[in-house]
């Protein structure tokens, strides 16, 4: 295992390929040899094969990269990944189990507290202020770090193919609101069956009465200062659980929301209900065809001729050998999909005004899949440093593979 001042020149050497590396670690979980390098030479394409090759063993020197050890794949140090995802808000959604143990956690704290300040048990009491601090930090990196991955989370999901299925582009979002979101507010609420505030109130009125017992004893200033910095965490926890709450059910209510209104149901019941008002009840719905009261007959049943037939077919079966393709290579995998995206900024500040920035980007950029050239679209279209306006006629730009038919956005200065 490398020492930590090593891995973190290492990082300092080599972190363009790193954060390439952990971007990509959502959809490749372990990378090849070639992968890595492919990575390299299109970051330093003016590298010699020789230069590349050293970069890929500085990074595994370095305990950047892991051997597997089944295998010749590498995959990204857990601690490197977590540290990187932490410096480029690329956040995982946590889980609200563990959010609710450590708000369970406040309690015990709580209470270790409170038996300190009637006991005048000094070190009981700095421990549980310390066990309290740091579960308001665990739950504040949580909520902030949640709070990106569902903002994410949402944005890949708009940004998926329009021709999709709306239940498979939204089955992130519909897993996020009733794994998470709902989970929260059930947690967050401010009732007798929340926990979050509760337990927060709780912690908050047994640091505030911690401090006046040892302002009345005569304790030591830095002492009260440390329970006070520790009474303001709890204060700002509560507020950024209501934000974050707040920001996230705004989020994705929306996304389930257009999932109801879109499923296979509501588009018949939107269809008959338009016909009963267009024709009529008697016109759209015959009595013949709604169910009355009716005469139970009893019927006989029997194997007909074709199920026969299927029976004797299947007796006769006889199972077609068929041979395993061999293994692909790993060099015959694609190449790595990769984006200068300051480069391109630069280029598309240069041609404004644009009239229509997703034929600007085929035209300007025809080596890009199609999945990229719509995710750059998006993201340029959102950003602030220039003014995206939006067409007001449809038109038609074809891709690598397919067609999007689409109301273009034109860019302009600011």
């Amino acid at each position: 295992m490398a020492t930590p001042k090593s891995l973190v020149s290492a990082l300092y050497d080599h972190w363009d390929t790193v954060e390439w590396l952990a971007q990509l670690s959502r959809e490749m979980p372990s990378f090849e040899a070639e992968h890595v390098l492919a990575v390299v030479a299109r970051l330093a394409p003016a590298a010699s094969p020789d230069q590349q090759q050293q970069t890929l063993r500085h990074l595994v020197n370095a305990d950047i990269l892991q051997a597997q050890p089944r295998g010749q794949s590498y995959q990204l140090n857990t601690y490197v990944l977590e540290f990187v995802r932490g410096l480029t808000r690329e956040h995982e959604l946590g889980l609200s189990a563990v959010l609710g143990s450590r708000i369970n956690a406040i309690t015990d704290a709580t209470r270790k507290l409170n038996e300190g300040v009637q006991g005048r048990d000094m070190d009981l009491l700095r421990q549980s202020a310390n066990k309290l601090s740091e579960l308001f930090r665990q739950i504040s990196q949580q909520l902030d770090g949640d709070r990106h991955a569902i903002l994410e989370l949402a944005e890949r999901a708009k940004a998926q193919q329009t021709d999709m299925p709306i239940a498979r582009r939204y089955r992130e979002v519909l897993d996020a609101y009733d794994n998470y979101v709902a989970p929260m507010a059930a947690m967050m609420d401010s009732g007798p069956g929340g926990t979050f505030y509760r337990h927060l109130e709780q912690a908050e009125h047994a640091l505030d009465n911690a401090v006046d017992v040892l302002t009345v004893q005569g304790a030591l200033y830095t002492q009260r200062l440390a329970l006070r910095h520790v009474a303001y965490q709890a204060k700002e926890l509560r507020r950024l659980g209501r934000e974050v709450l707040k920001h996230c059910s705004d989020t994705l209510l929306p996304l389930r929301e257009e999932v109801r209104q879109h499923n296979v149901l509501s588009a018949a019941i939107s269809a008959l209900l338009g016909r009963v008002r267009k024709r009529g009840l008697n016109r759209s719905l015959p009595v013949s065809d709604l169910p009355l009261w009716r005469r139970e007959m009893s019927r006989s049943v029997s194997v007909g001729a074709e199920v026969l037939t299927i029976m004797s077919e299947a007796r006769a079966y006889a199972p077609v050998l068929v041979g395993f393709p061999e293994e692909r290579a790993a060099g015959a995998m694609p190449a790595l999909d990769l984006v200068d995206e300051q480069a391109l900024t630069a280029n598309l500040r240069a041609a404004m005004p644009v009239a229509n920035l997703l034929d600007w980007l085929r035209a300007h950029y025809p080596h890009l899949n199609d999945a990229t050239l719509l995710r750059l679209y998006h993201e340029l279209i959102a950003r602030n440093d220039w003014q995206a306006v939006q067409s007001g006629v449809a038109s038609s730009v074809p891709l690598n593979t397919v067609r999007v038919t689409l109301y273009p956005h034109a860019i302009e200065a600011a």
